[in-house]
């Protein structure tokens, strides 16, 4: 086998590793979303319009067509667009979204509630309690976990001002 045969067939993706833009992918009206917690699912292969989230990247809009990524959660609002009527809101505290060539979108959260069974006081209340807690920790590993709490809390106080 001559050398530009053998370069041709390495620079060749196999069609499983080929990566599809949102060009590429087949035209679609809908999102269809699987959102899941670990003891329930959210949503299940439901067709949406939209579906905004809070990423380690950044914010983002999905919507049909959306070029495949992984991303990581941030503690914020996933906010699910059902039609022009009909959104929904959930505050996560973490997980993982995966933007598939096909249209799909799952989203796998650590905990997730809906956003309106939140009450600003409350969490107003925590959060100056995990401030004091991160103050007053003395080892790393309480000083860590007061840091997570706080930055949820955080979170969570700002999508409800919003």
């Amino acid at each position: 086998m001559n050398a530009l045969a053998r370069s041709a067939r390495a620079a060749v993706k196999p069609l499983s590793m080929a990566r599809f833009y949102a060009t590429e992918a087949a035209a679609s009206a809908a999102l269809r979303l699987t959102f899941v917690v670990p003891h329930q699912s959210i949503y299940k292969a439901a067709d949406v319009q939209q579906v905004n989230l809070a990423a380690t990247s950044g914010d983002m809009g999905i919507l049909a067509n959306h070029v495949p990524s992984i991303e990581q959660l941030n503690p914020g609002v996933v906010e699910v667009v059902e039609s022009a009527e009909v959104t929904k809101k959930f505050f996560v505290s973490g997980g993982f979204a995966t933007i598939n060539p096909d249209n799909t979108l799952n989203i796998n959260a650590v905990e997730a509630q809906p956003l309106e069974d939140f009450s600003l006081e409350r969490v107003q209340a925590g959060l100056a309690e995990a401030q004091r807690n991160a103050t007053s920790a003395a080892s790393d590993k309480e000083k860590a976990a007061a840091k997570v709490e706080v930055e949820v809390y955080e979170a969570l106080q700002s999508a409800l001002s919003k």
